[in-house]
């Protein structure tokens, strides 16, 4: 099969990249701005064309929570009128498509882990725009699913754990939130999931979520993440009141697993992830 992957250069992109040489099988074809935008129908179906691609992954994305509250045209363009042109293009051209969300698009009211068919009512901009760009893949036509993840990082990129090894070098004790709760995910580990996810049969769109195994604030993440880096920086745990943000954070955001372990998917627990990310990052 020839995979065309959109927003190649970020986590989950690098991610691919990093074990594509483990899918012989499959070619496949990397792209991101500026050679491709999401949002230009026109080139998106050129590089289609060109590649002869029979599945897309998206995995671009506008992901600064935060700034998207005061650059919503931007966040939207990227989240959801960029899903909206895969979406059709892959209806038009036969293309199967794997787009990839957040656990933003809940309010994080819930109580116990979110399953696939729970409503959803996101709480900023940025999880409305990828509400909206689920929505837009849903009604496209195309044959396809959608990924929920959470709490994404990798040894690319900027994400949290690389900000709290940054930050623990700088300065201590750091403070960190104790009242959101949720599932770090290693971006490698989602990537396996979604090759595997490569060979199921493609009817409608369907939703899946996953994320590591475990549930934990980010305040237990930013211990554990010191703990097994042998770098003993203290952490005091602080309300989120107490660090306000533009944007709002879901409290509860852990994603039920149940139907993507169904399909044979291997979900590590999320402290023996972050302790293989962590030993990449060291021996870089």
């Amino acid at each position: 099969m020839i995979i065309g992957v959109t927003g190649a250069n970020g986590q989950l992109g690098c991610s691919l990249r990093k074990i594509a040489a483990d899918y012989p099988q499959h070619r496949f074809v990397f792209s991101d701005l500026p050679q491709t935008d999401i949002t230009d129908k026109e080139g998106v179906s050129r590089w289609v064309e060109l590649h002869r691609i029979e599945l897309i992954v998206n995995c671009a994305a506008y992901t600064a929570v935060d700034k998207a509250e005061s650059e919503p045209d931007a966040a939207w363009k990227i989240n959801a009128l960029g899903p909206a042109v895969l979406g059709e293009i892959c209806a038009e051209k036969l293309v199967k498509l794997i787009h990839i969300s957040t656990d933003y698009v809940f309010d994080g009211r819930a109580e116990e882990p979110y399953k696939e068919d729970h409503p959803t009512h996101p709480i900023g901009v940025y999880g409305a725009t990828k509400q909206q760009g689920e929505q837009a893949v849903r009604e496209s036509g195309c044959e396809g699913l959608i990924i929920r993840t959470s709490w994404l990082y990798s040894e690319f990129g900027h994400n949290f754990v690389k900000t709290m090894l940054r930050l623990g070098r700088e300065k201590d004790p750091l403070r960190v939130v104790d009242d959101q709760v949720g599932s770090p995910t290693f971006a490698t580990s989602l990537a396996k999931a979604v090759m595997q996810l490569t060979g199921i049969a493609f009817d409608k769109v369907e939703v899946y979520h996953y994320c590591d195994d475990g549930a934990t604030s980010w305040y237990d993440f930013a211990r554990m993440i010191f703990i097994l880096s042998g770098n003993p920086v203290p952490v005091i745990p602080v309300e989120s009141k107490d660090y306000p943000t533009p944007a709002g954070r879901p409290a509860y955001s852990v994603l039920d697993t149940d139907k993507i372990r169904k399909k044979g998917v291997r979900i590590p627990f999320w402290a023996d992830a972050l302790k293989e990310c962590l030993n990449i990052l060291k021996n870089e």
